[in-house]
């Protein structure tokens, strides 16, 4: 329905060419008006600048209306013009045009009917280029959207938290965290599920977000399930500003790390355990180096006093054997006396050391049992093979190894042991192959190098040996691997550090 009222929209100074391209620079936007009478249309010079044309372009309406995006913009100013031809309807909308060099751009048109005696006689409006806005608020639609995604399907706890700490705006994860629901934590402050001892940490730097001077923080603290429970969390909390840089309210995300904290509690409690054992274990050397030096000292000036006394007696044959094993004897209790100082061992304190001289060195040490219980030793060790070790835990490492495999040997089989050594990479591989009982590994092999665990009856098993050489052998950078078969035999693999 056309009104005569639409006459007086533009008032008659709009005319003036200078005053309206005054307004237009200013604004940055242009005019335009249609004559409908003559079919004449007028563009501004910023209205040509907007749709890239040269200044001397005239336009008609069958082009202008084509400068828009071919589609649902086309149609829609289409209609809207016709609208206002037919209807005396004015216009304001927003659409895509395609700029005379191609350029997309979001522009804002309005139009405005005059109508004359109840008939449109022109129609005159604004054109403004609203590119960079539209962009910037598409923009901000999208980052937002990707918030509520995170924020809805995050797997963490997310939050928004009031000024005052009420909960606003909780996800599914922090429901499932905490176990309120969705309702239960909009009814109350986060107060309430903050563990007691606790709900003073982060007060500091809560002022400090509020007060301007701190925008993030993060901080571990404890919260209490809705059964009662304490939940480990790690909270991290940012504060949301307006444009005057005025605090608005708080996101809290909050990551539950219950699991990896009792992890770390049951971790520290073993490492006190064994820290204690380590102390336990030192003690033992220092007694053990103690006690059997005067023992060792003894034996050694007894036997000088009878080749003194009896020099006979250094013909017999086993004489040089057991002064060598009283030698040996003294050797060792020097280098527990050594390992007794080693509270920590420093790598620096490993030597380059001949795995061929003191496996045959640890031969001689048990040569009184290899003998007594027959037993055949096959040595294949490059005499050329070295070890990253210190003395007393290889000597350590290999008499263990091998009296534990005469100690356990078969009923009425006379042990036979196979001492190999080959390189591989960077490690240096010794097995110990015995004939022996073997172990059941299905049953013990959990087992098989903890503390006092005894898997043969023997009268001098104490269920330490493995314990300390596995020990030794870690300290110094190694690994330790067995294979066993019962009745069969066993193959201990240590895999030493060369240089």
């Amino acid at each position: 329905m056309l009104t005569d009222s639409n006459q007086t929209i533009l008032s008659d100074e709009i005319h003036d060419k200078d005053f309206l391209t005054t307004i237009e620079n200013s604004l940055a936007i242009g005019s335009w008006e249609l004559d409908v009478i003559t079919n004449t249309l007028k563009w501004s010079s910023f209205t040509k600048k907007i749709h890239e044309v040269n200044t001397d372009y005239i336009p008609d309406v069958e082009h202008a209306i084509n400068f828009y995006k071919e589609g649902i913009h086309r149609e829609k100013i289409t209609k809207l013009f016709n609208d206002a031809l037919a209807n005396g309807k004015t216009f304001d909308d927003e659409f895509i045009i395609i700029t005379a060099k191609g350029n997309e751009k979001w522009i804002r048109s309005i139009g405005h009917p005059k109508c004359v005696n109840g008939k449109c006689t022109a129609v005159r409006g604004v054109f403004q280029d609203i590119t960079t806005k539209t962009i910037e608020n598409k923009k901000t639609v999208l980052k937002e959207k990707q918030f509520r995604s995170l924020f809805n399907y995050s797997l963490t706890g997310m939050a928004l938290l009031s000024l005052e700490g009420n909960w606003l705006k909780v996800n599914h994860g922090i429901c499932k965290i905490l176990g309120y629901t969705e309702e239960e934590f909009l009814e109350s402050n986060f107060l309430k599920q903050t563990h007691l001892e606790d709900k003073d940490l982060g007060v500091k730097e809560l002022n400090l977000m509020l007060s301007g001077n701190l925008d993030n923080h993060q901080i571990e603290k404890r919260y209490l399930h809705k059964n009662g429970s304490t939940i480990h969390c790690i909270l991290s909390l940012i504060i949301v500003r307006d444009a005057n840089g005025d605090p608005k309210h708080f996101i809290a995300n909050i990551n539950d790390v219950s699991e990896i904290k009792n992890s770390q509690d049951r971790i520290t409690g073993l490492l006190k355990v064994t820290s204690k054992q380590n102390d336990r274990l030192i003690n033992f050397a220092h007694i053990v180096s103690h006690n059997l030096r005067s023992h060792g000292g003894n034996l050694d000036m007894l036997l000088k006093l009878k080749k003194e006394e009896y020099p006979e007696s250094i013909t017999n044959e086993y004489f040089p054997l057991i002064e060598k094993a009283v030698d040996n004897l003294n050797q060792t209790i020097q280098n527990l006396n050594d390992v007794a100082l080693y509270h920590t061992l420093d790598n620096n304190k490993l030597e380059s050391l001949n795995l061929l001289h003191y496996t045959s060195n640890a031969l001689k040490t048990i040569k009184g049992l290899t003998i007594a219980n027959s037993v055949e030793i096959d040595i294949a060790i490059d005499e050329e093979t070295t070890v990253k070790a210190i003395p007393a835990y290889l000597d350590s490492i290999i008499i263990n190894f091998l009296t534990n495999a005469i100690k356990y040997k078969r009923p009425n089989i006379n042990p036979i042991i196979k001492i190999e050594a080959l390189k591989k990479d960077k490690h240096t591989l010794l097995t110990i192959t015995d004939n022996g009982q073997g172990i059941d590994l299905d049953k013990h092999g959990n087992k098989l190098f903890g503390m006092y665990n005894v898997f043969h009856k023997h009268k001098d098993a104490r269920g330490l040996g493995l314990f300390i050489v596995k020990n030794q052998i870690e300290a110094i950078g190694g690994k330790i691997y067995v294979e066993s078969v019962v009745g069969k035999g066993t193959k201990f693999i240590i895999h030493f550090n060369h240089d």
